[in-house]
């Protein structure tokens, strides 16, 4: 069993060059990947906070963020809204294919997207992405075609360390955080 922990780092970050979306999984990702259900029935997720503010912080650099997921959730679509995320798919069973339509609909290639994931749907679109990420703690065949594996586990702040390497590595991260200094 190999992860690609030693890739290097250096390329990595010239294929971060030029990204300008990123697509990401919900379920293990944006969230730990717990499902909770209250006695009526109603489904309950946990976001971190920091992963929001990476996200605005993406946005605010001009460029632009989205999610596709295999679920369907309304509190997806709340977390979504509140994060001004406009670019939403739910229920996707073919991510793949789902990308390649948002792609064709923004005027975007391959070598433009990260794609965030954690399961064995998300294998493809990340073998595919010019930056494919797993987060550390992804099932085993995703961390062994991921390019760059997160420290962070997925909902524990894993979107927001992906979206500091792409803008640390576009020399973006001093401009973008200004602001807060």
């Amino acid at each position: 069993m190999s992860f690609p922990f030693n890739k290097p780092t250096s390329n990595l970050e010239q294929r971060c060059q030029k990204i300008r979306l990123i697509l990401s999984d919900v379920d293990g990702v944006l969230t730990d990947g717990t499902i909770n259900y209250d006695n009526n029935g109603v489904e309950l997720k946990k976001f971190h906070v920091r992963d929001g503010l990476g996200i605005k912080l993406w946005q605010q650099s001009g460029a632009e963020f989205g999610i596709v997921t295999g679920r369907s959730s309304q509190i997806v679509r709340m977390r979504a809204a509140e994060l001004d995320i406009s670019l939403i798919r739910q229920s996707v069973s073919q991510k793949q294919n789902v990308v390649e339509e948002i792609l064709q609909s923004l005027e975007l290639s391959w070598e433009q997207v990260c794609f965030i994931g954690d399961d064995l749907p998300d294998i493809l679109p990340i073998k595919q992405s010019a930056l494919g990420v797993a987060v550390a703690d992804a099932a085993t065949d995703v961390l062994n075609v991921a390019d760059y594996i997160t420290k962070k586990q997925g909902g524990h702040g894993a979107v927001r360390e992906t979206i500091e390497f792409i803008l640390k590595s576009q020399r973006r991260w001093e401009s973008v955080v200004q602001k807060y200094h």
